[in-house]
């Protein structure tokens, strides 16, 4: 038996599997969005606005879809005050502690390697300018 068949048989969690409830998690912490916004909310509470101006770019409509996303995952708690006109804060839940280090540390390593990453793309185009190749195609 081969070890995907196996894995299938007992519903083992295993991102490499098309079918594997995990690539959705993965898809929604790969989000540059969300891990922006983990690291902004590693504090406490933060209220929407707040967001908003910390993550320079981010659109109202991303902020909300990333926001609703995120608590839906259970890792982001929404709390409404009821004041007139009403608040509302954002602040991480327990499972989105868990990954504040992570997110931290991918925002980190994007922020030290920018020079490095910056002079391969230039390299890299450099070379696809002078000498096209045709893309593979699988």
């Amino acid at each position: 038996m081969d070890t995907m068949s196996h894995l299938r048989e007992f519903g083992a969690v295993d991102a490499y599997l098309k079918e594997c409830a995990s690539r959705t998690v993965l898809a929604a912490i790969a989000n540059k969005w969300t891990c922006l916004l983990v690291d902004a909310l590693q504090d406490g509470p933060v209220r929407f606005g707040e967001l908003r101006r910390r993550l320079d770019g981010i659109t109202q409509k991303s902020l909300t879809q990333t926001l609703r996303t995120m608590e839906r995952d259970g890792v982001v708690v929404r709390t409404v005050y009821p004041t007139i006109p009403p608040r509302v804060e954002y602040s991480l839940s327990e499972l989105g502690q868990s990954v504040v280090a992570l997110m931290a540390g991918i925002r980190r390593w994007s922020e030290d390697h920018v020079p490095e990453i910056m002079a391969a793309r230039d390299r890299y185009d450099l070379r696809a300018a002078e000498d096209p190749r045709p893309v593979p195609v699988d």
